[in-house]
């Protein structure tokens, strides 16, 4: 196994060669010279976290392409999170006064929708659906199947590989 220093040279050298063409190829992308930067370095701290980095980064023949798609991935996550914030903006500012949140209760609840994205994220865009019409409006199998014009059997194996993926990503995640 390679030592913690070992790993620290891989990735300084990394960025040391990489950041500014990482920087540039990002502020494009994301319109945003600060935005890009942030991103950088969140590519670089998801590098050096991996599971097994060094053995990943002794992997890497095109250092350009592994960082480009660890970006594009996290620019997807970043927008992603962008779009559930402002929904959730518009959802509190359509709640009469008398429901008004705390900014405490607020980031709360925004920090759950932003889990329970990530953990829906993962899956299929049809198993997705399938969960989403069973749990949130309470479809039927047989009216889910109708909806997604798939058979009621696969509805079925949709939704217990969706729950089955939530089980494993609340334990994965300590919750």
């Amino acid at each position: 196994m390679p030592s913690p220093d070992s790993l620290h040279a891989q990735v300084s050298r990394l960025y040391v060669s990489q950041s500014k063409w990482l920087h540039g190829w990002l502020r494009p992308r994301v319109n945003c010279q600060h935005l890009a930067a942030d991103l950088v370095q969140d590519v670089f701290i998801r590098v050096m976290t991996a599971a097994d980095a060094a053995a990943k980064l002794e992997a890497v023949r095109e250092p350009k392409g592994y960082l480009a798609t660890i970006a594009r991935r996290m620019m997807i996550d970043h927008m992603r999170r962008l779009r559930l914030e402002r929904a959730w903006q518009q959802t509190l500012a359509e709640q009469p006064e008398a429901l008004e949140l705390s900014p405490e209760q607020r980031l709360v609840l925004l920090e759950t929708l932003y889990e329970l994205d990530a953990m829906l994220a993962a899956l299929g865009e049809q198993v997705r659906r399938a969960f989403l019409l069973s749990q949130l409006d309470g479809m039927s199998y047989k009216a889910i199947a109708v909806e997604l014009d798939i058979s009621e059997m696969t509805v079925r194996r949709y939704v217990a590989r969706a729950a089955e993926h939530c089980m494993l990503y609340n334990l994965s995640h300590g919750q």
